[in-house]
Order: C-alpha cells, then structure tokens, then sequence
C-alpha cells in the first residue's frame, strides 16, 4: 500500500504542530520541509516526534556534503528519515546510510536536480537507502508545461522503491498510487487546503480504494 507523506514547509514549530494534529489520522508520515528546519533548527525535529511518537519523523535536509555527520544530527534529534540529494557523490550517501544502521533510522535519497533520475534511483538504491524520492521542486513545478506524470512515468520504469513529491493532489494520487510509488508526497494540496485535515482525508481514502 503506498503511503500518505505531508509535506510541512511552514516556517514556525508551532505551527507545523498544529497542521500535524489536523492531519495526523490520514498521514503516515510527516516531512518537516528544509525551509522549517532552517528556521527553527534540529528542535522542531525533536519537538515533532515527541508530539506524534507513533508517526514516522523525515528531515528533509537535503544534505549535498558531510552525510554521516549530518545524519547522526538528524537522528539524534528523532528524525526517523534524512534526504541526501542524488546530486551529490556516493561517499556522502554511503556516509549517512552507515549511520542510519547505527540508529536502526533509513535515508531516504532526493533527486531533485537530477537529470537522469530514473538512472540515478537505481544506482543509489544499491547503496542501502530505503527509497528514492522522485522530486519535482517547486521551481521546476513552475516551469511552463511541468505535469507531474513525468514523475509517475519515471516510478513506473525505476524497479525500485520511490516515492513521488511534486504536484500529488486529489487528481493525481490514482495514478500516483497505479506507478507503484511506495510514498505519496502531498505538500500544497494539505497544507494549503481549506480544511487540511479534510485533504489528507481524501488522499488516504483514495490510496486505500480498491
């Protein structure tokens, strides 16, 4: 079954709290965005996964240099994931995937700047991460004619785990979920919802339809 993962790129701990109680129902995962995490630095990691124990706690910190060190921060701090983008060099990859193993935590990897991602996930998937996040961010999303089934076609082809993170919304998720994506990432279409609690409602609902 694919996953539900909220995308929080909110600027405050409190307020990434207070989306998270909406939400937390419909979500199994939740990814304090690299904005966050640079506003408020490793506490509201920690400050996350004491709220929400039972959830599963990413950093998004898109580590390009320094991959053990920066992990062993990220884990320390209660983070079950770190993103290490795909951009960089294997060591620094390998680096925090020896120190997931010490904390029993997983890195997950970002190809966002990636050209060749679909070639990208299945190199580095050989390296111990746990999945390939297949990302569109969003100055690539506002690029004219960017269509998020580029990234569904890609998960289609990879034949390893990855998740989609890049316009996931209530049109896309069916096709998202039918890619054979391990994790949805759904940023914009909770957080800037109306009623986000009613948005990731709505997107678990049609990742456990039938």
């Amino acid at each position: 079954m694919t996953k539900l993962q909220v995308a929080i790129d909110l600027l405050k701990t409190a307020d990434a709290i207070a989306l998270a109680t909406k939400v937390a129902p419909y979500i199994d995962i939740i990814e304090l965005g690299t904005p966050l995490i640079k506003s408020e630095g490793l506490s509201v990691i920690t400050a996350m996964k004491e709220a929400f124990p039972d959830k599963k706690v990413f950093a998004d910190f898109k580590t390009a240099d320094a991959g053990a060190l920066e992990a062993e921060m990220a884990f320390q701090a209660g983070a079950d994931y770190i993103t290490i983008l795909g951009a960089t060099g294997d060591a620094t990859i390998s680096g925090a995937v020896e120190a997931a193993k010490k904390y029993n935590r997983a890195v997950v990897v970002d190809t966002i700047g990636v050209k060749d991602r679909v070639k990208r996930a299945q190199e580095v998937i050989k390296l111990g991460v746990e999945f390939v996040e297949l990302h569109a961010g969003l100055d690539e999303q506002a690029d004219p004619g960017y269509s998020i089934q580029v990234l569904i076609d890609e998960a289609s082809r990879a034949g390893v785990p990855v998740s989609i993170a890049g316009g996931v919304n209530l049109k896309s998720i069916e096709a998202v979920k039918k890619s054979g994506a391990t994790v949805a990432v759904a940023g914009a279409a909770i957080y800037g919802a109306e009623d986000p609690a009613a948005a990731a409602k709505a997107l678990k609902e049609a990742l456990l339809a039938d």
